[in-house]
């Protein structure tokens, strides 16, 4: 589905429930977050950014956006910035992540599975890989750091849910419902050692019909023992990348087999994957070894799509890299109420409108948008200039 095609972002995000008291309101909950979007498309890392944007937006950008034109001028006037805060702040921000993931899916949906079950190595199944990311400046005196779970799609780095995780919790709490508004049949889950657990797994083959695949470390200390144990001088490699850049030369070999009667449900294969990094300049290698099972069998992936998961699952750390990097999301002192989450989602979107326009390098392409204010609004298919 291309941008024309897909009912627009302004329609999704006018059907959120405004938090304001509707007497006085200057301008409507569309067109402030509007606003937002297009100054975080345009690099805004911060509140006072985003006023700043909307404060320099020219009046056809403002209409385009949904700010209404003031009675006495007919020209629209931008949101200051400490409205943008108060919103920000108080917008619902699980209704807010929940519109922008559902978006987002039906903008650019993930490859369709094969038509027939079960997969085959030749039509594997698409991928959702779920981390987590603190934000390390949001905490306040009532308040510890806001630490957030995300789902996103392998093949487009479309961040489809997310989810607050509590303080006195933690993610494995967090993981059932972040998953549970997401049609994930026939779609493989990948997810850190944190997240293996019995639970998840039977949780998403049974109730999800998904399957998963799932690092294991020393948080599961019997099955790590399990795996082990298992007789890898004997198994050959099944896949094999070398890779060169970044000042190191990495080799990375994959081995899998057939296993049963292991501490897990529903497991059908062990995977390990042997990693050896060395800088460019230096000759000692370092080897790290990793193991996964997944539920897949060796009918329905083969080991290089096993391999392709495993790297897919590393696009959601640079995701959150980007947002670190490019967004210096873990300098933000934003800390009131909703709005370090909800400028979370807005770099999720924006991150994810990009890599869905086709531009590779995030950062050269919000320098671009902060040349010509109507170039967000193209990228967000309003056509209207």
């Amino acid at each position: 589905m291309s941008f024309e095609q897909c009912p627009g972002l302004l329609a999704h995000l006018a059907a959120l429930t405004d938090p304001r008291d509707r007497r006085g309101l200057r301008h409507p909950l569309v067109g402030v977050l509007a606003v937002a979007v297009c100054a975080v498309l345009s690099g805004a890392k911060s509140l006072a950014a985003i006023g700043e944007w909307a404060a320099d937006a020219p009046a056809d950008v403002l209409c385009a956006l949904g700010i209404r034109p003031d009675p006495l001028t007919g020209v629209p006037v931008a949101p200051q910035e400490t409205t943008l805060r108060r919103v920000l702040a108080r917008v619902d921000a699980d209704a807010l992540d929940a519109t922008i993931g559902a978006w987002l899916s039906a903008l650019h949906p993930p490859p369709s599975p094969p038509a027939v079950e079960p997969p085959t190595p030749r039509d594997p199944w698409p991928a959702v890989a779920v981390d987590g990311k603190t934000l390390r400046g949001s905490a306040n005196r009532d308040r510890g750091q806001v630490h957030l779970l995300a789902a996103m799609q392998h093949t487009t780095h479309a961040v489809l849910a997310q989810v607050d995780v509590e303080a006195k919790t933690n993610e494995i709490t967090a993981f059932q419902p972040l998953l549970d508004g997401l049609d994930l049949t026939r779609t493989v889950v990948t997810a850190d050692a944190l997240h293996t657990q019995r639970e998840h797994a039977d949780y998403l083959v049974t109730a999800k019909k998904a399957a998963y695949l799932l690092i294991v470390k020393g948080n599961q200390p019997s099955l790590r023992r399990q795996l082990k144990a298992l007789p890898w001088k004997d198994v050959p490699t099944g896949d094999e990348i070398h890779d060169r850049g970044h000042g190191r030369v990495e080799i990375r070999r994959l081995q899998v087999v057939t296993v049963a009667g292991l501490l897990f449900p529903h497991a059908a294969q062990a995977i390990r994957v042997t990693r050896r990094v060395r800088t460019l300049t230096g000759r000692r290698w370092r080897t790290v070894t990793v193991y996964a099972i997944t539920n897949l069998t060796a009918m329905q992936a083969s080991p290089a799509h096993l391999a392709d998961y495993i790297r897919g699952h590393w696009g959601i750390e640079a995701l959150h890299h980007i947002r670190d990097t490019t967004y210096a999301e873990d300098a933000s002192q934003v800390r009131t109420a909703n709005a370090p989450r909800v400028m979370a989602a807005l770099r999720n979107l924006a991150i994810g409108i990009l890599r869905l326009r086709g531009h590779h390098n995030i950062a050269k392409a919000l320098r671009r948008n902060a040349r010509d204010a109507t170039r967000s609004l193209r990228i967000l298919g309003i056509t209207d200039l």
